[in-house]
């Protein structure tokens, strides 16, 4: 199946797409609003919840906003490589976890997304008064797993 006929009939199937779907994937978080889904023997991340969906798309544009300095990109940037989208959702949900839970080690795996988000909006009303200056931290620091060379 070619990348253009897979694209079309994933978005077919999975109307509402986690937006934290390459983290998942990666094995980096969880998320109890997420199930898996299987097309042409590629897995996808699908969201049961248009409210969590939408958190979580509030929770992403504010850690691009606030990253750009961080990762060095410009402002008209529409789409981020993947290793910079993964620096943004996995050092960001650390960041967050961080910022939630100060005396406690940071996880190696995010357990549940939706929990964490939830728990910030609460926490500080709403999710633009985060310390997005300590999160920041986390998504500098992170660096996602590098390829093995082919032997």
């Amino acid at each position: 199946m070619d990348q253009d006929a897979f694209l079309d009939t994933y978005r077919g199937m999975n109307a509402r797409i986690c937006l934290f779907e390459k983290s998942i994937l990666a094995g980096q978080c969880r998320c109890s609003r997420s199930s898996k889904l299987l097309v042409a023997e590629r897995e996808g991340i699908h969201c049961d919840s248009d409210e969590a969906q939408q958190q979580c798309d509030d929770l992403l544009k504010l850690l691009r906003q606030h990253g750009r300095f961080a990762l060095k990109l410009s402002s008209e940037m529409t789409s981020l490589p993947h290793g910079k989208a993964m620096r943004i959702q996995i050092g960001g949900l650390r960041g967050l976890y961080q910022v939630l839970y100060p005396d406690h080690q940071l996880p190696v795996v995010i357990d549940n997304i939706h929990a964490l988000v939830c728990q910030a909006r609460d926490q500080f009303q709403e999710l633009g008064k985060l310390p997005f200056q300590e999160i920041m931290k986390q998504v500098a620091a992170y660096q996602p797993r590098r390829r093995k060379p082919r032997s």
